[in-house]
């Protein structure tokens, strides 16, 4: 990437679907995530956009010259009845990682969650991706030892939480 190029973070369209799908997927696939009990494996993976119109719940992605290089969103953690949204499906192509795209998706994942009235919001990862948990942490969330609510992924191994202010 040119250093005077623009990031652009934006909400998830229709006619992202395809792209995003792509780009997840890749990004999934390049650090051995499992197809089946993880976010790879999700229906909503084929239609983002569809997986995200409902109150409480947005998807952003980011973009470079009209190529999308990833993306994050929350909603309300699936199968709880505490008022918990979950960060998911962020994942980055290598070329949006490490120059500070993925904390300033945090903050605003976390800005809105905090303005849908979300009181935690709770996080599912891999062992592997190292860098995520390091994210993750700074970001001020901390390890659990259990999984919460019941979001499909039990081959995710990595649980963290943090408390939104």
């Amino acid at each position: 990437m040119e250093e005077n190029s623009k990031w652009i973070i934006r909400e998830v369209n229709d006619f992202d679907n395809a792209e995003l799908h792509n780009v997840l997927s890749d990004v999934m696939i390049e650090f051995g995530v499992p197809k089946k009990g993880t976010a790879l494996g999700d229906p909503e993976l084929k239609k983002m956009s569809n997986a995200y119109k409902n109150k409480r719940s947005v998807y952003y992605i980011i973009e470079n010259d009209n190529k999308i290089f990833g993306g994050a969103g929350i909603s309300k953690l699936k199968n709880s009845n505490k008022n918990i949204c979950e960060l998911q499906k962020m994942y980055f192509l290598k070329e949006a990682r490490g120059i500070g795209l993925g904390r300033m998706m945090i903050e605003k994942c976390l800005s809105d969650a905090k303005n849908f009235g979300y009181t935690n919001c709770y996080i599912e990862t891999m062992i592997n991706m190292k860098s995520a948990q390091k994210l993750y942490l700074s970001q001020g969330f901390k390890f659990i030892e259990k999984p919460l609510g019941n979001t499909g992924h039990d081959a995710c191994p990595v649980w963290m939480i943090k408390k939104i202010l």
